[in-house]
Order: C-alpha cells, then sequence, then structure tokens
C-alpha cells in the first residue's frame, strides 16, 4: 500500500504497515532495530501512542475519519508519551524526516492507496 498526501500531491510512504488489532498495536515499532524511509506504521485505531523501550525516534501523524491531519509530531524520541487526541482515529508512524520531506501539515488530507 501506498499514503499520499493529497494537499501537496506527496507520495508519503509505499510501504505501509497496518496494526488494527490490540496485540499489534501494543507491539508496534518495538520489534525492529531500524525503520525505512518510505515505510510508514497505521495504528487504528488510535488516539495517542508511547515510544517507551523505542531504539529510535520517530515522526507521527494523528488523523480524524476522515484522513485529514489534525496533530503533527516531528522527531518524537524515545521514551515518550503524546497527549491524547480526541478527535485521532489513527496515528501514522515515519521515519524521522519524513514530515518535514513531504511537507505535511496539519489539516492536510491523506490517501491510503492498494
Amino acid at each position: 500500500m501506498r499514503l499520499i498526501n493529497q494537499t501537496s500531491n506527496m507520495l508519503v510512504a509505499d510501504e505501509v504497515f497496518c496494526a488494527n488489532t490490540f496485540l499489534a498495536r501494543s507491539i508496534g515499532l518495538l520489534n525492529r532495530k531500524i525503520f525505512l524511509p518510505r515505510q510508514a506504521l497505521i495504528l487504528e485505531p488510535c488516539n495517542a501512542v508511547h515510544s517507551i523501550f523505542m531504539r529510535f525516534a520517530i515522526d507521527l501523524l494523528f488523523v480524524d475519519k476522515n484522513n485529514q491531519v489534525i496533530a503533527l509530531l516531528v522527531d518524537f524520541k524515545p521514551n515518550r508519551l503524546t497527549r491524547i487526541y480526541g478527535r485521532a482515529r489513527k496515528v501514522i508512524e515515519l521515519p524521522v524526516g519524513t514530515v518535514q520531506l513531504t511537507q505535511t501539515k496539519v489539516s492536510d488530507q491523506l490517501q491510503l492507496l492498494s
């Protein structure tokens, strides 16, 4: 699957993984040593995350039910907690630098393509 920022017409990721069960969301990226450019992990449903025991920093996109970005965090370091974003339905985890590289901003519209 590919993740596209429709607002900027930029490819965000072309290797997208989905974590849509309790176990998959709980593990998330914890079992990874690296997170390659153009990869993404979508946690759904989700409105807050932690990076406790993570080995690397990540960029985060909090997305509402219409796939619109409602918040973003760049360079989210290990051993941290985000606040709860009540309107968020998904959290998209990306390699550090992806938000800046793709010029993704709050209110951008995202699309997931097969």
